[in-house]
């Protein structure tokens, strides 16, 4: 039997803060706004991309592109998930992304083969100008050679721990959790 303990590790003022720290750089790295396109992996990286366009448009005034990677097919253990794996869908800007500054968005930079995935979708739809990396939370554990350009937040995790990040559309509420997970013999 497992027992979970949480804690918060950002409460929503924490991301709020994170979120407009990260946009500014976003518009900074890119030189403005002038091509950029904001593409959040599905599900909590699109909750993300959301806050940070809302973000950018407060401080430029100026509404960026947004889309969603959905990286099911693209992932590496496929078979691992099972035969009838659940398949949403990917929504590029009508823009499209050819020529286009990219910043792919996700909650929780891990392993990096989710990104190895969105990357690998991204271009089978075109050839983009440029591709950052912007994450919520960026924790070790790389297995491949993948850093994020834009952090909203380093985060040490134990072995036994993982890094939960919560957004009202899914959630209820705003906020990362740092979960430990307990066995207990029976």
């Amino acid at each position: 039997m497992a027992t979970n303990e949480r804690s918060a590790v950002m409460d929503e003022a924490a991301v709020n803060r994170a979120v407009a720290r990260m946009a500014r750089e976003i518009i900074e790295r890119n030189g403005g706004t002038e091509g950029l396109v904001l593409m959040g992996i599905h599900r909590r990286g699109t909750q993300i991309a959301a806050l940070l366009r809302s973000e950018i448009e407060k401080a430029e005034g100026v509404r960026v592109p947004v889309g969603s990677i959905d990286i099911t097919l693209y992932r590496d253990d496929l078979m691992q998930v099972g035969p009838k794996p659940v398949v949403g869908g990917s929504d590029l800007p009508l823009s499209g992304i050819d020529d286009e500054k990219i910043v792919i968005v996700d909650d929780v930079l891990y392993t990096g083969r989710t990104i190895r995935a969105a990357m690998n979708e991204l271009m089978d739809w075109g050839r983009p100008a440029q591709i950052h990396l912007c994450v919520l939370v960026d924790r070790d554990g790389r297995e491949l050679p993948i850093q994020a350009d834009v952090v909203g937040r380093h985060v040490e995790v134990l072995r036994g721990q993982q890094v939960e990040v919560l957004v009202p559309g899914l959630d209820g509420r705003l906020g990362v959790d740092l979960v430990t997970i307990r066995r207990e013999d029976a």
